[in-house]
């Protein structure tokens, strides 16, 4: 049965978030997230959404974050949701009075690295007793690009661990409010001397008529640029790693935009204007398109 996108949904650990599940993560930002878009009760690259929050999971934690986990939360989350914006938010609470509303009934509810219950049918997605790594689910209505070209702000700032999704982006939320404020779309984070690194939320590429340009820079690998980079070249188009400055972007005739929302070309940057390649972004739009959707 299909139901209606909900405007907004929580589930931490296969339930209904409640109030203290809320305020725990209210206080603790030390986690990590993907966000995708859910069409059909699908998403582009599960796997590598898998990937990443297994990664970070390891890289945090200590420990590795089962994928059928993941997508058993997904799945609970969508239940009769067809298309949705869905986030998975990863923390981790060692001690029992700490844990998840999954937590507080370990007793019938068997973690994925327990032994499982037959008893239960429930999805086995929750932290045990001892603590440990807890899921956070939202689903929201869905998003797509609306087409328009992006002007850009730079500002002088770059995520700390930009490897990582990871939460407490407050620098990234202020520079892209001061940016919208200054008439802008969002903001391009650079380093010093100018260096080109990524927008507030999105990862940035440039054509120089002959090449796509990803900086060379600390920064997020997306999962939309993960999808595109490797199937440029067999549509003629080279994509290389190279570092950007400001200094650089008049030379460049083109930029897009790349995060779970899709493509969006860039009509410039503070006073740069970029001339703009139809052509190339219909290609690249293409491109992701035809990038086939995963079943959660």
């Amino acid at each position: 049965m299909t139901t209606a996108t909900p405007h907004l949904l929580i589930e931490v650990d296969g339930r209904p978030a409640t109030e203290a599940d809320l305020r725990l993560r209210a206080l603790d930002t030390y986690g990590h997230f993907t966000a995708m878009q859910i069409r059909d009760g699908r998403a582009r690259g599960m796997d590598l959404h898998v990937a990443r929050l297994d990664g970070a999971t390891r890289e945090l934690f200590g420990t590795g974050l089962d994928g059928e986990r993941v997508r058993a939360a997904l799945r609970h989350a969508l239940e009769g949701v067809r298309d949705a914006s869905a986030r998975v938010y990863v923390h981790w609470h060692p001690r029992p009075d700490a844990a998840s509303t999954a937590d507080a009934d370990a007793e019938d509810t068997a973690s994925t690295t327990d032994t499982p219950n037959t008893t239960d049918s429930r999805p086995r997605i929750g932290a045990g007793a001892g603590g440990g790594t807890t899921l956070m689910v939202t689903v929201r209505p869905p998003v797509a690009p609306d087409g328009s070209a992006k002007r850009l702000m730079s500002v002088p700032y770059q995520r700390p661990v930009p490897h990582l999704k990871h939460l407490g982006g407050f620098a990234q939320i202020h520079y892209g409010r001061l940016a919208e404020r200054a008439g802008f779309d969002d903001a391009l984070l650079t380093g010093p001397g100018g260096v080109v690194a990524e927008s507030a939320v999105a990862n940035i590429a440039f054509w120089d008529g002959g090449s796509l340009v990803w900086p060379d820079a600390p920064v997020l690998t997306g999962i939309t640029m993960a999808l595109l980079e490797p199937r440029l070249l067999a549509a003629g188009l080279p994509s290389v790693r190279r570092r950007v400055t400001l200094a650089d972007l008049p030379r460049y005739r083109a930029a897009f935009l790349t995060n779970s929302h899709g493509v969006a070309p860039v009509a410039g940057v503070d006073e740069t204007v970029f001339p703009g390649d139809a052509a190339l972004l219909k290609t690249v739009t293409e491109l992701y398109e035809g990038v086939e959707w995963d079943r959660v």
